[in-house]
């Protein structure tokens, strides 16, 4: 038997006094995130919910995350975690698709549920954490306190098994609509432990800050489940905000940062970063990068400025989400997303999954204890997405002879010009070089002549100064002609996800 959050009632056990969440002023221990958590297992299974329930959560990086996706855990059933941004239409998809049988909600976006829990009538109840005026009106909508109040704060943990579902993770949908990812007990606990172990090394004495959404599988894995695993203090912020980070990194003495390259961008960036950067400095001793490719030289600035190392990995939803790493500043290469971890195969497939050897691009595949069980109720896609065994990841790489992967780009991003192939995140490495960028995205726009020609968005660093013409003739010096950007937009700054990361088919459309 194994479930999930044998990793919260470990360190409850271990370390029941000391700070598991912070949030602010608010801190929860070992003893009250554990017994708190006992208490959603109780009202569920008091409602009937049994093991292969899965119910919704929807919730900002708050201690009432943690209390529910644990409690949900306890009670035998799988955890649907939802992206906070999503509205009532989309909810209402992923309600009818998970088959959710309870949604548990912030109050901040109670409404959102409760409009797409309309017409899922499988969703029996929605239970509100915080104040909402539909609360304890409608029978089936009550307040998370009343829900709670008057059951017990210890009991045993329901007993699942490894390949139970234990996280449905709905991938962006990007390529149509959005599937959701059965993660089993295993591949998450497995995964969090590796990570905290391993990989970030985690002792009682670290923090960890949560910026990471906790709906998405780097949050959860990499911050929170890990952090919890290693007795941790695990620091909670809501939502990203530069200012907001870079003032929890001072005041909670955090030792490790984890986030994508966009938020490496905001921090070096910001105004305050002077006044803190030296009580940062002081504490911090780890810095991890995934989500997206960071370029070089936004790595190499953040490290000379905080005088940390960032270690790059990669992963998806679907493999829970860690599938390679780089280990240590010794042994690392600094734009590779590292080495398969431990026990897990990552290999370079072309279009008729045969495996090409070292240095040349094609599809990134993996197997191992990170893999998906498939997508709910989706066996055509499950069996389109892992073939012989391999998952398809759909992201472009290669792998060099020492064994470290680089990720080239997106199937999806890669841009054909006049029969050439052309990788937008190989651009955008050479653009970040140049004096006057701060941050670029590069897209594939519609050409009649060509099929596809190339447009770069640049925000400017501030007080310097450069044309579309200038940086496009610095690239004629520094690239072949086929891949030099046409035309350069500026920007004050980039639409992006919930997770960070630059949404480049808004670009295409703009």
């Amino acid at each position: 038997m194994l479930n999930l959050a044998t990793l919260l009632e470990g360190s409850a056990a271990r370390t029941p006094d000391r700070t598991a969440l912070t949030a602010g002023e608010r801190k929860l221990t070992y003893r009250q995130l554990n017994e708190e958590a006992n208490k959603i297992a109780g009202a569920l299974k008091r409602r009937g919910i049994a093991p292969g329930d899965r119910v919704a959560l929807t919730m900002p990086n708050t201690p009432e995350f943690a209390i529910a996706y644990y409690g949900i855990l306890k009670a035998g059933a799988a955890v649907v975690p939802l992206n906070v941004l999503l509205k009532a239409p989309e909810i209402r998809y992923y309600l009818k698709d998970s088959g959710a049988r309870i949604a548990i909600a912030a109050s901040s976006f109670a409404g959102e549920v409760l409009g797409g829990r309309a017409d899922a009538t499988g969703c029996a109840e929605v239970w509100i954490a915080g104040d909402h005026s539909e609360a304890g009106s409608p029978p089936d909508v009550r307040a998370l306190a009343d829900v709670v109040a008057g059951e017990g704060s210890s009991r045993d943990c329901e007993p699942t098994m490894p390949d139970d579902t234990a996280v449905v993770l709905y991938t962006s949908g990007t390529t149509g609509r959005p599937k959701g990812a059965e993660l089993s007990h295993f591949n998450m606990f497995f995964n969090a432990l590796y990570v905290t172990e391993k990989l970030f090394q985690l002792s009682p004495e670290d923090v960890l800050l949560a910026v990471l959404p906790l709906f998405h599988s780097f949050g959860q894995t990499c911050v929170m489940n890990a952090g919890l695993c290693a007795s941790a203090t695990v620091a909670l912020l809501p939502r990203f905000d530069p200012a907001a980070a870079l003032s929890a990194m001072g005041r909670d003495g955090v030792t490790v940062f984890a986030g994508v390259p966009t938020m490496y961008w905001a921090l070096l960036n910001h105004p305050d970063l002077p006044l803190l950067r030296d009580a940062i400095r002081d504490r911090l001793r780890l810095c991890v990068s995934g989500g997206a490719a960071m370029a070089v030289e936004l790595m190499s600035r953040f490290e000379e400025t905080f005088g940390v190392t960032i270690l790059e990995g990669y992963g998806l939803s679907e493999t829970s989400p860690v599938a390679t790493f780089n280990l240590s500043q010794r042994d690392r290469k600094p734009g590779s997303v590292g080495k398969a971890i431990w026990a897990t195969e990552v290999r370079i497939f072309d279009d008729s999954d045969r495996e090409l050897p070292d240095g040349e691009r094609g599809e990134i595949v993996v197997r191992g204890h990170n893999v998906m069980k498939g997508y709910l109720g989706r066996p055509e896609a499950t069996a389109e997405a892992i073939r012989n065994g391999w998952f398809h990841t759909g992201d472009i790489g290669y792998r060099d002879p020492d064994g470290f992967f680089f990720i080239v780009d997106r199937k999806k991003d890669m841009i054909l010009r006049g029969g050439f192939n052309v990788y937008p995140r190989e651009l955008e490495e050479v653009l970040m070089t140049h004096p006057a960028v701060s941050l670029v995205a590069v897209v594939g726009v519609p050409d009649e002549r060509l099929g596809e020609e190339i447009k770069a968005f640049v925000v400017r660093k501030a007080g310097i100064e450069a044309t579309g013409p200038e940086i496009i003739a610095w690239c004629h010096e520094r690239m072949g002609a086929f891949k030099v950007p046409r035309s350069v937009e500026f920007r004050e700054g980039f639409p992006m996800t919930a997770t960070g990361k630059i949404l480049k088919r808004e670009l295409k459309g703009a």
